[in-house]
């Protein structure tokens, strides 16, 4: 049988396992293993082997588990939920103020926790209830908590980068930095969305009532303090690791560790928010170093089958496809692929195939880990089956209907395509901050 025969054979394969509900990493480890023994007998028995000493070389993956623990001790002793309590005194005067807050939150979030789900889960259970109690429109702001909670992937510590970094092998650092500026924008882009919306109607996100901002300087400075709290924890972590203080390891210790005492310091480390905390970041990094596991497996059975060297000449030679028509076939694949898988399913499914034909058809792989974040945010909110939209269904109230989630995310889709057009066009957006930081 040609290996182009073998390799599709195990994409299908892969594909019919993962729809009839398997395990991402069970599914793309299990077509490995038998591919491999397959093909080269017990020999192929030393591929799993070789991944797995490779995994436990690969030091930086010791920030999984320091950053998704920094996470959730912030979210589990409700030291993220004065953010928002700061967002809703200092910005309620604004028409959208707390649609704005939100998106703040958001990106505070994400700089907290690296995930996605996370950020859902603050802003339907905190946010949510009290937009809606405020009279603001609940298509908009459900379609806020979508479009912010996406920043988690995106925003470092991005876990879903660190799953790219090890795949792609490229630093983690540099995709981190590469991800700053196009998060930021994008989140700008979100609240100049808001702005424009409610000033052009202001019945969407009416201004809070005097009673409710009418409170003593000394309780609004009060919040203030509180709700820098996680800005304090970011910037003690992030401003060694840029000055070359600190590792990137070492900058995550100092994450968790900040976040760790903040929480006994103010009283709200309990047994309950510890263990929690702890059996969430032990599940999670277990998790994701199963599925990278299966992924260097994955891979290697492609790349002894010379599949991407097959998949390249199809491109290149037999269909004549330009690079910038191959990268726009393949982010309209993700897209595709993002109705039904999440964002770690998509990239190893993928990646054995995608991540060398990039770097053959002479694009910079750094910058091409910001371009798969953004477009699987995208994949992530298509109608009809991205993955938030179901997430959001669960999470929300009773009034808000599948119809009203649809509905809600259709300008935040457009807004993030464009934001992904502009990256993709100038790549310096994404690399600019790299190649300034680690060019000193």
């Amino acid at each position: 049988m040609p290996y182009e025969m073998i390799a599709l054979l195990m994409f299908s394969s892969m594909m019919l396992m993962l729809l009839t509900g398997q395990r991402v990493f069970g599914a793309i480890g299990f077509v490995a293993c038998v591919a491999s023994l397959t093909l080269w007998g017990t020999g192929g028995s030393d591929i799993p082997f070789a991944g797995a000493m490779k995994l436990m070389k690969w030091y930086p993956l010791l920030t999984l588990p320091m950053f998704i623990f920094m996470g959730y001790v912030l979210s589990e002793s409700k030291i993220a939920d004065d953010l928002y309590k700061m967002f809703h005194v200092w910005m309620g005067s604004l028409s959208g103020g707390l649609a704005i807050g939100t998106i703040l939150l958001m990106v505070l979030i994400s700089a907290m926790n690296g995930l996605s789900v996370a950020g859902m889960a603050i802003g339907a259970t905190i946010a949510l209830p009290e937009l809606l109690r405020r009279g603001y429109d609940k298509i908009m702001v459900t379609g806020v908590i979508q479009a912010g909670s996406s920043l988690g992937i995106l925003v470092p510590p991005s876990v879903v980068l660190v799953l790219y970094a090890m795949i792609a092998r490229q630093p983690v650092g540099q995709l981190w930095l590469a991800g700053v500026i196009p998060g930021l924008m994008m989140a700008a882009m979100f609240v100049i969305y808001i702005v424009i919306r409610c000033k052009i109607n202001p019945k969407l996100g009416p201004v809070l009532d005097k009673a409710d901002r009418d409170m003593p300087m000394k309780e609004k400075l009060a919040l203030l303090r509180a709700g820098l709290l996680p800005f304090a924890i970011f910037f003690a972590m992030m401003i060694p690791f840029l000055n070359g203080w600190t590792s990137l390891v070492e900058s995550s210790a100092i994450g968790a560790m900040a976040a760790f005492l903040a929480a006994v310091l103010k009283g709200r480390m309990t047994k309950t928010v510890f263990e929690n905390s702890v059996r969430n970041t032990l599940g999670i990094s277990c998790m994701f170093m199963w599925i990278i596991l299966a992924a260097l497996g994955f891979g290697a059975v492609f790349d002894g089958l010379g599949a991407v060297k097959a998949i390249e000449n199809l491109f290149t030679e037999q269909l004549g496809l330009s690079p910038w028509m191959i990268l726009i076939l393949m982010q309209l694949s993700f897209i595709l692929m993002g109705t039904f898988l999440d964002d770690t399913a998509m990239l190893v499914i993928v990646a054995p195939l995608y991540v060398p034909l990039v770097g053959s058809l002479g694009f910079d792989l750094v910058w091409y880990g910001v371009l798969y974040t953004i477009t699987t945010q995208i994949a992530y909110m298509t109608p009809p089956f991205g993955y938030n939209l179901f997430l959001m269904r669960a999470m929300a109230p009773p009034e808000i209907g599948l119809r009203d989630i649809y509905r809600s995310i259709l300008p935040f889709v457009l807004v993030m395509a464009f934001a992904l057009a502009l990256v993709m066009v100038f790549p310096q957006i994404a690399l600019w901050l790299p190649d300034y930081i680690y060019g000193k």
